[in-house]
């Protein structure tokens, strides 16, 4: 199924290459910065029954934004970005359905497990979504922290996933090096979560054309969701009509007889 999304960036709504969030602007590649607010995508995705996208705040200064996108679609959408135990009660207040945690759970790049239970006593697990992003070095893929750029010693194998299923009632998984650059899935790691996650994954990543989307769902057997952002007409892109993939959900879940719905 197609995932949506909202990227928040200096308070705008950005489509930007990933590995670029360095914190140096000089070295920062925005693909596209929309004149419409978050309000008005979360309005489009209510309106076209598009459940559980991401809102990710990317940095300070998008807090007003990401309200005003809960506000306008109450318990439709998740949202990332700064969250910990003290604001994760508020952000559910908000609206969101679920809240995104990734960061939090490194300390100096190092997993911790107590932290990561804080969040489940805060929260509990089926609110809570794991941001597992990772980028491939040496022989393994390997989950990356704060704005993409900090290698953690989290690998992501098949031991991580089961360790972490029943701490969370989702994954979230950029596929970084591809992030933004709209040449294509990471089919390698796409076969990986649909062959190794025991909860549902949404893959974001690479994808360019609606083919994409129809690989990741066959690939996906059900497990694996895919989010399309530069590549989407809405974003700028040309690669993908956003009413061909809402079109794509509906004929999917027809043909499961409703069966997707509440993912």
């Amino acid at each position: 199924m197609f995932r949506p999304c909202i990227d928040l960036h200096e308070g705008k709504v950005k489509q930007i290459v990933g590995v670029t969030l360095t914190g140096d602007p000089q070295t920062l590649r925005t693909n596209f910065v929309s004149d419409r607010p978050a309000e008005w995508y979360a309005a489009l995705y209510k309106r076209d029954g598009l459940q559980g996208g991401h809102v990710v705040m990317l940095g300070p200064g998008n807090e007003a934004q990401a309200r005003a996108a809960l506000a306008a679609y109450p318990g439709g959408l998740q949202i990332g970005g700064g969250i910990n135990p003290e604001n994760a009660c508020a952000w559910l207040d908000a609206g969101a359905s679920h809240v995104i945690i990734t960061s939090w759970l490194f300390p100096g790049g190092r997993f911790d497990p107590e932290r990561l239970q804080a969040m489940v006593d805060a929260v509990g697990a089926q609110r809570l979504v794991l941001d597992l992003s990772c980028r491939f070095k040496g022989r393994y893929y390997h989950v990356v922290a704060e704005r993409f750029q900090r290698f953690t010693d989290l690998v992501l194998n098949r031991e991580t996933l089961d360790r972490l299923a029943d701490s969370c009632a989702e994954f979230l998984v950029h596929a970084v090096d591809a992030e933004g650059l709209v040449r294509g899935i990471d089919e390698q790691l796409v076969h990986f979560l649909a062959e190794a996650s025991p909860i549902p994954v949404t893959y974001a990543g690479g994808a360019r054309s609606l083919s994409d989307l129809e690989m990741v769902t066959r690939i996906g057997r059900g497990r694996v969701d895919l989010t399309i952002g530069s590549a989407l007409d809405i974003f700028g892109g040309t690669g993908v009509r956003y009413a061909d993939c809402v079109e794509f959900n509906r004929r999917l879940k027809t043909s499961s007889g409703g069966a997707l719905q509440d993912r």
